[in-house]
This record gives C-alpha cells, structure tokens and sequence, in this order.
C-alpha cells in the first residue's frame, strides 16, 4: 500500500468501505439459492463466519456442516440487518412470560430493550450514555432470580464505549441466567469469545467490522440456546415468527442452504470480504483496530479535545469526540465531507451535535486515517480553531 493515501477518507462506523475484491464478490453471475454452486458459497460463509466470531474452527467445503463446531455453537446466515438478525434470537428464544434484563448506555443498547420489549417483560436498566455499567448493580439484580436472561449492545457505537462483556457473561452465568450479546459493531474487530464467555446467542452485522455489504448478519448460537428455543417452541405453538424462524433456518444451514430465497450476491460479497479477513488474521484485525483507535485518542487528546466515553471502555471500533465548539461542529463535518472527502458522522439523539465519531473497524488502513486526521486538522484551523504543529503519524506507530 501506498506510504500516502490520496482518495477518499471513510471513517463512517459501518457501513465500511468495500474493497475491490468484495465488489467483484457482490458482481458475481445470477445463481439459484438451490443450487450446488450456492452451497458451495455457503459452507464458505458459514466455516469462515466461525472465524470472525472466534469459535472453534471447521471445514469451508461443502456438505461437511460447516456451520457447526466442536464448542457446541452454530452458525446462520440471516437475509437482513444486524437488527434483524437480534429481532431473530429474542423472538425464537423467548416468550412473554420471560424476563429480561437490559442495562443501556447508548442508542443500540436501547434498541436492544425495545426489540425485547414486543416479545419479553423488560427490565430497562437505562444509563448514561457513554457511561459504564454498574456491574454491582447488574449483579444485584440478577441475584433476585426474578430475571430469564441479560441481554447487551457489546460495542456501543453511538457512545463510543465497550462493555465488559466477559465480566458479564461471570456474572450471568453465577446467576443461571441466559446471556445474549448484541456484537454487530464488535465481532471482527475486537475480541469477542462467546464460548468462554457463556454467551447463549451472538450477532454480527456483515457491514461493520467484517467490511462485508450491508443488509446481512449472522448469529452464533450455544447448544444450550437451541435447546431452550425447542422448548420454547414446544410450549408455545403459535409465536409471532415466520420469515426469522431459526427452527428452519438451522435446518437448512445444516445442508448449506437457508429456508427462504436469500441474498444472494450479498453472500457472495461477504465471502469475499472474509477471505480477507482470514487472509490478515482476526486478531491481526482486533490488533489494527486497536492501534488506529489509541491513535485517534491520543491525537485528539493532545490537542486539547475531551472524549466522550468513560476511559477504560473506550471503544477500538469507533471513537466519540466532544466538539470544541458545538455551534460550529456540524457545518465543520459538512465541510469536510464537501471540500476534503473526509466522512465523519455526527451523534445521536441528545447528543447531536455535540459529538462526532471516528470509526476504526473493517479494512480503514493506518495511511487513510493519518490522512484523515490531518484533513481534519485543517478542517478545524478553518473554522478558527489553533493548533499548534503536531506530528499525527507519531500517535500510530
């Protein structure tokens, strides 16, 4: 790669950028989803799926149940978004006698309570945004064994904060209680282990750390979740389920197919943004995440700015940044959109336009942030900020 980067800078937290290799994955000839040539693609999907949510490893070929492993999880490819993928483990593992416990600190995590919230009895532990959980308290709550399960937003992007999510899943498992982990923005690029963990059902969304396209995810869910979803099935016979129906769909992954038509050239594109994910090594991707997102931190931070999330949680897939000047910090992320190519999103809800967010997951190389950075630089001495020199390519080394 080259040592300058000169096109656009893309530091939107998904969807990422799309490489070469995945636009030609997504342009492949028109195929049917019952098909040899389709099963082939999906017992690829799902081995190599296995490798972004850090499960045990398995085959890529075809008719070898590629979507299972010797950890007890499996693997299935869901034809829409991460939310609907979450809408998919909530509403086949549950029913409205379950209780469920969601702590929050930011905009996904309360989706997560409002998905539970038409299919479960909620508990919606509301924080502060940016702000870590108060594990005593979860642990509190969980011990009154009035509670089914907790359910998370792993890496809260709105926020720019990371769970702990092994702390957590110890503190459900002492309780017996499920753990359900909402991994859209964090599988692929930090450390996610649900095994050890003892998380029950995980999600990914294929447009965020993997760099895959948008519009489908996958789950990864335990033996014991797919157990407690039999049963659950079995009591209740009528649930408000049809087209993300995980029954069929576990079904059909065990032949490499999926139960309704899905997304095809999206299957084939997030194929090839997995091969470069396996071809740089998962961790080599949390390693790089984390570098570019320590170096956004310390760049901003020595030139004065305040960071949003707590500092121990702070997320290595995207950074919240408080805006110097909060009057001028959204016609400053126009300009830089519009007169440097730089796209940076802003916040969310009450938190809009007083934050923006820097997002360091999928293939964001150290070249283009370098250069992003500097144009942001600039973008900020337009506006009448002063900032001394500084040298941005010493902060990611």
């Amino acid at each position: 790669m080259a040592d300058k980067w000169d096109g656009p800078c893309w530091f939107i937290p998904g969807p990422t950028w799309l490489t070469p290799a995945v636009l030609e994955g997504l342009a492949q000839s028109t195929m049917t989803h019952r098909s040899p040539e389709f099963k082939v693609v999906m017992a690829e999907l799902h081995g190599r799926l296995r490798h972004s949510f850090a499960l045990s490893p398995t085959t890529i070929e075809k008719g070898q149940q590629s979507h299972e492993g010797e950890d007890g999880y499996s693997v299935v490819v869901v034809s829409g978004s991460g939310t609907a993928a979450m809408e998919m483990i909530i509403a086949n593992r549950f029913d409205f006698e379950d209780k469920v416990l969601v702590p929050t600190n930011g905009k996904f995590g309360e989706r997560v309570a409002q998905i539970c919230n038409n299919f479960t009895q909620v508990t919606h532990l509301k924080g502060e945004w940016g702000r870590e959980f108060d594990l005593d308290e979860i642990d509190t709550m969980l011990s009154s064994k009035q509670f089914n399960a907790i359910a998370i937003c792993h890496n809260e992007t709105s926020s720019g904060i990371t769970q702990d999510a092994e702390e957590i899943g110890k503190i459900a498992n002492k309780h017996g209680v499920s753990y359900i982990l909402d991994g859209i923005t964090s599988v692929g690029g930090l450390p996610v282990h649900p095994d050890s963990w003892n998380a029950e059902a995980v999600v990914v969304g294929g447009q965020k750390c993997t760099a895959g396209p948008s519009g489908i995810s996958a789950v990864a869910i335990s033996e014991s979740y797919v157990q407690k979803m039999i049963e659950n099935r079995e009591k209740n016979e009528t649930l408000p389920i049809y087209y993300l129906d995980l029954v069929q769909a576990l079904k059909k992954a065990a032949d490499d197919q999926t139960p309704w038509t899905p997304a095809i050239n999206l299957c084939t594109g997030w194929v090839a943004a997995l091969r470069e994910q396996d071809e740089e090594g998962i961790e080599n991707r949390w390693e790089r995440c984390e570098m570019l997102a320590k170096g956004v931190r310390s760049l901003f931070t020595e030139i004065g700015f305040e960071l949003f999330a707590d500092e121990k949680q702070r997320s290595n897939t995207v950074t919240a940044i408080l805006y110097p000047e909060p009057e001028w910090g959204e016609k400053w992320r126009r300009w830089m959109a519009i007169e440097k190519n730089t796209h940076i999103i802003g916040g969310q809800d009450h938190v809009k336009g007083r934050i923006f967010r820097v997002g360091s997951m999928g293939v964001t190389s150290r070249e283009e942030m370098i250069e992003g950075c500097k144009r942001m630089i600039e973008g900020f001495k337009h506006f009448g900020m002063k900032i001394p020199k500084i040298d941005v390519e010493s902060h990611f080394r």
